[in-house]
């Protein structure tokens, strides 16, 4: 603090005003904490009952500081209490505040802390200074008021210096509680958010002539830098400022800065008002003699629901707006605003619209029959009719081939989309039909088994017919090949007929036992099958391609089977004769040994019962 500004203090001949001195109608906050720095509430109850916010779920806490006679109170009653003396005002030259009061809005939720004059009838700087700790401390915005005509270097040393306070004694705490609730953050984003309001008569506002959003808030910085200063314990610093010629003084982009720093959860969450109390309290036994290094560390007085859940969206980056460790009691995450569609997480979902006016969220998923069809006749359905957007409350209310021409898209009518946020280790949307088609493979299984007793023959014939339904177009149908394209042999009735990825004609085993990657047919780098023309000529003839049958069918949130190099359960490597098996549920590669069972997957659109490892058969919840 500068020799000049001790002076004017020291100069300074006022006496504060006594709490017992103030008039009956002195507003309706109470005193917090008084001039010896003694809480003068007993517990949380009559906290939380003098404050009127006993139903209250969460709350945030605003504190404003300031030299005696800048109209901090004041400011306090026109911006959160539409003028009326919540907070008591004196024309009088001495202080009107002495320690701490409080006082409640309910509109915003916010705890208004209201302080006594930093540079005014206090005489103890070191007893200002932690009396400023105990309040930033708790407060999640920190409002400087200044009526400075320009911003004087004190006001800087001083936001400073407690920035430094601040930080060399309550970084052990930050760090311990970094650690204890894995926050990866630096520790400035701990801290509370600082709004500098100044209010000017006849000099212009800073950054006034500059039209660029945000100009203000970095000449402050700049002025920081280049008085040498840091703010480290601040999450922001922000300026507002108002010229008033006239009276009364204009409060509203101090209100909006206020209400846009309590919807700000990136930093700090609202949390029970019962926790500010407890950690005053704490403050209040911690701080009450000489600051001393060596009981920095006695007690924690940061808790950990102070702060937001430190979780990131996977698709759009936004913060979890949720308290730490919310998870314990399955909460899920949450967060405000849109997010952004990711291919990698397929993260958009459909939602009946029937439901969703009736004031339910009902999420559909496509699906190659209804639940109530058996597979055959689901299977055959899905030949005819395409695939079902079933709803739990509605039943069927979509097939995508139901008319001869003429069907709409499901968003146009029954459904609407929705992109949700992904968070990590919780499971991605299946929102697509892009896996109707292995959901058809796997039905072709069941019905396969089905019908394994009546012979070869059979079993044959569905396995051609439901390969021709997912097979990519440029494949000759199974129907029409009788004999080998390669040696003209014809196939007997239980032979199995192959297809070249290149040309797509049909061919015996041994007419197609070549294998090279055909990447332009969509096949990637991976040796495929091919006929021997095809692996002398090198390619397709023709290379208008589209997908293959498998990697076409397989939904997105399997692994792919080049990543799986051993069994995701007992971690077997595999070999290649050792076939990779996926669990419908968790999508992980699997040996056989480990993936016996089969159980309904309705999350992913299998409802009838299909392979899944030996871990997602034990859980209990419906998978």
């Amino acid at each position: 603090m500068s020799d000049i500004l001790m002076k004017e203090m020291d100069s300074l001949s006022i006496s504060p005003l006594k709490p017992e001195d103030r008039p009956d109608d002195g507003g309706r906050s109470f005193l917090l904490v008084d001039e010896q720095e003694n809480l003068q509430v007993r517990d949380e109850a009559e906290f939380v009952e003098r404050l009127g916010c006993a139903d209250v779920a969460g709350v945030k806490v605003l504190s404003i500081f300031g030299n005696t006679g800048d109209g901090k109170s004041h400011t306090l009653n026109h911006v959160l209490f539409d003028g009326e003396t919540v907070f008591y005002t004196s024309k009088s030259p001495s202080s009107c505040t002495v320690g701490v009061w409080a006082a409640y809005n309910p509109t915003l939720s916010l705890i208004a802390l209201d302080t006594e004059g930093l540079l005014g009838a206090a005489a103890n700087q070191n007893q200002r200074m932690r009396l400023l700790l105990k309040v930033l401390a708790v407060s999640d915005i920190v409002v400087y008021r200044t009526r400075a005509e320009r911003l004087h270097n004190d006001m800087f040393q001083f936001l400073s210096s407690a920035s430094g306070a601040y930080l060399k004694h309550f970084t052990p705490e930050l760090r311990a509680l970094s650690t204890r609730c894995g926050l990866d953050v630096p520790l400035s984003s701990l801290g509370p958010a600082v709004i500098i309001f100044q209010e000017t008569t006849h000099t212009q506002l800073l950054g006034q002539d500059s039209k660029m959003a945000g100009y203000a808030d970095t000449l402050l910085q700049k002025r920081f830098h280049d008085l040498g200063l840091g703010t480290e314990a601040f999450s922001s610093v922000q300026y507002i400022g108002t010229q008033t010629i006239t009276p009364p003084t204009n409060y509203s982009g101090l209100l909006e800065a206020i209400k846009q720093q309590v919807k700000n959860t990136h930093t700090r969450s609202p949390r029970q008002p019962a926790i500010v109390f407890h950690a005053l309290e704490a403050l209040s036994e911690r701080f009450c003699g000489e600051l001393s290094d060596e009981k920095m560390t006695l007690y924690s007085f940061f808790p950990d629901e102070y702060f937001t859940c430190s979780a990131l969206c996977l698709s759009c980056n936004i913060r979890c707006k949720n308290g730490m460790n919310h998870l314990r009691d399955r909460v899920p995450h949450m967060a405000d605003g849109l997010c952004q569609y990711a291919h990698q997480y397929n993260n958009k979902v459909l939602i009946c619209k029937r439901c969703y006016e009736a004031g339910r969220e009902v999420i559909v998923v496509p699906k190659t029959s209804a639940s109530s069809d058996n597979p055959w006749f689901g299977l055959a359905k899905y030949a005819w009719s395409g695939y079902v957007l079933e709803c739990a409350s509605c039943g069927v209310i979509y097939r995508s081939r139901q008319y001869w021409m003429g069907n709409q898209d499901p968003e146009s009518g029954v459904v609407r989309s929705e992109v949700k946020h992904v968070w990590e280790g919780s499971d991605t949307f299946l929102t697509s039909h892009q896996n109707a088609a292995q959901r058809v493979l796997d039905g072709m299984n069941y019905v396969i088994q089905s019908v394994s007793e009546y012979g070869t023959g059979p079993t044959k014939a569905v396995t051609g017919w439901i390969t021709d339904q997912v097979a990519p177009p440029y494949w000759r149908p199974n129907t029409e090949i009788t004999a080998c394209h390669g040696c003209q042999k014809e196939f007997k009735e239980a032979e199995r007929k192959h297809h070249c990825r290149s040309c797509g004609e049909g061919f015996c085993h041994p007419c197609s036992s070549h294998r090279m990657p055909v990447p332009e047919r969509g096949w990637g780098s991976s040796p495929v099958r091919v006929c021997e023309a095809c692996y002398r000529q090198g390619g397709p003839p023709d290379t208008n391609s589209q997908g293959f049958v498998k990697d076409v069918a397989r939904p997105d949130y399997w692994v792919p089977d080049q990543d799986i190099t051993k069994c995701n359960q007992c971690s077997k490597p595999f070999t290649p004769a050792m076939s990779k098996h996926h669990c419908r549920a968790c999508g992980q590669g699997v040996c056989g040994p480990c993936s016996t069972h089969n159980k309904p997957v309705p999350s992913r659109g299998w409802d009838h019962p299909v392979r899944v490892c030996d871990s997602c058969h034990a859980r209990t919840d419906s998978l």
